[in-house]
């Protein structure tokens, strides 16, 4: 009678027996696979193209144009400044809080964890589209607000491309979380009732200068007056931000990826 030791030796193929080789696949194909579709996702949804694209660029024109909202001079800077930072938040935030929430709701993350998806992989993957988004939105957002009357600063380019990064990754992460713990009925609440109110009272809509003291000095600790403030010294007066606003986003970013990771359920 023979042991199960040789009938197991020879039971194994040899490699590149199969094609394509059954296993998991490289890490970075995963994620750019993973990106590449979440970004076609979102450009193709209208609901998503309204809140990244059409909101934004009709605030940017109402802004420059109309004088209901009081804007610093010069103003189509200074709406360019706020009109990015409200960009990031909408599709980085609460764009991705929605999609995350609606996908676990019917079951595309189970269907994901199938395919071997590591949960951090998922994270990283959201991020990568997120910052994808945000590329278009500033291409086309930058391009009406030149016709609109905005003068570049060239030395802000720079800081303006860091700012709209961590900005993204700090939004994306903090959307990732809240999609990825709740359920879809109360992150579609949940979500558009803190866009509402970071752009109202969390320094994007109204400079923290022109809020009560008590209340700026909480205000400028979200990452939501960070990215404003931050975005305004780049674009308007092409300067580097001051240390506070990197610090901020770097934080906020840290901790809600850190969080996703370990939070972010499959149902």
């Amino acid at each position: 009678m023979t042991t199960g030791a040789p009938v197991a030796e020879a039971a194994r193929f040899a490699p590149g027996t199969f094609a394509p080789a059954p296993g998991r696949g490289r890490l970075g194909r995963m994620l750019l696979t993973q990106a590449r579709t979440e970004t076609l996702l979102t450009l193709r949804n209208g609901e998503q193209l309204l809140v990244t694209l059409i909101i934004p660029l009709a605030l940017l024109v109402a802004l420059c144009v109309m004088h209901v909202v009081p804007v610093p001079e010069p103003r189509a800077g200074s709406a360019t400044a706020r009109v990015f930072a409200l960009a990031v938040l909408s599709s980085a935030f609460t764009g991705q809080a929605i999609a995350l929430g609606f996908d676990r709701r019917y079951g595309v993350l189970k269907r994901l964890a199938a395919t071997a998806l590591p949960r951090w992989l998922l994270v990283a993957g959201r991020l990568t589209a997120a910052l994808a988004v945000v590329a278009v939105q500033i291409v086309v957002l930058s391009v009406a607000a030149i016709l609109l009357g905005w003068d570049v600063p060239l030395s802000g380019v720079p800081w303006t491309l860091l700012l709209l990064l961590l900005g993204t990754l700090s939004f994306g992460a903090l959307g990732v979380l809240l999609g990825g713990s709740l359920r879809a009925e109360i992150v579609l609440a949940l979500a558009n009732v803190v866009w509402f109110l970071l752009v109202m009272i969390g320094g994007v809509a109204l400079g923290v200068d022109s809020l009560p003291s008590w209340l700026a000095t909480v205000v400028n600790l979200l990452p939501s007056a960070a990215l404003a403030e931050g975005l305004h010294s780049a674009v308007v007066d092409g300067t580097a931000p001051g240390p506070g606003p990197v610090v901020v986003l770097l934080v906020w970013g840290a901790a809600a990826a850190a969080l996703a990771t370990r939070t972010t359920r499959l149902s």
